[in-house]
């Protein structure tokens, strides 16, 4: 038996931030970003190699999948990107779970004449990302 993990089984839940999250119907796919940003903090002692802090943290979400008629999250998502306000969001995965708040930040629809109707959704998280065991 394997131990590796497949994408089928990671969900990504949207919702209002002070209420329940909602499976995104249609998501295809999805990639949790995590960033540090680098202070350079290299001097002469350094023998020649460079040296960094770890500074600000940051993280987001991209996500892509099939529009699907009456979704409820997707409908959440439309309202919150049209009014600038944040929602929540909760992805699962491997006994882990991830929540934050976040903002949209790009989220196009695709109408391809001869290809099903897509969106694609970018989440840009506000504040910190926090690590539940799920």
């Amino acid at each position: 038996m394997s131990n590796k993990l497949a994408g089928i089984d990671v969900l990504l839940k949207t919702g209002a931030v002070s209420g329940s999250t909602t499976v995104l119907g249609g998501q295809t796919g999805a990639t949790l970003n995590r960033s540090t940003n680098m202070i350079e903090v290299t001097s002469k002692d350094g023998e020649g190699w460079q040296e960094n802090l770890a500074g600000i943290k940051s993280w987001s979400i991209d996500c892509d999948g099939f529009l699907v008629n009456n979704d409820s999250a997707l409908e959440e998502l439309e309202d919150a990107w049209l009014e600038g306000t944040e929602i929540a969001v909760d992805i699962s995965y491997a006994g882990k779970q991830y929540t934050g708040n976040v903002l949209i930040s790009d989220f196009p629809n695709e109408f391809p004449v001869d290809d099903a109707v897509t969106f694609s959704l970018s989440l840009t998280g506000t504040g910190k990302l926090i690590k539940n065991p799920s």
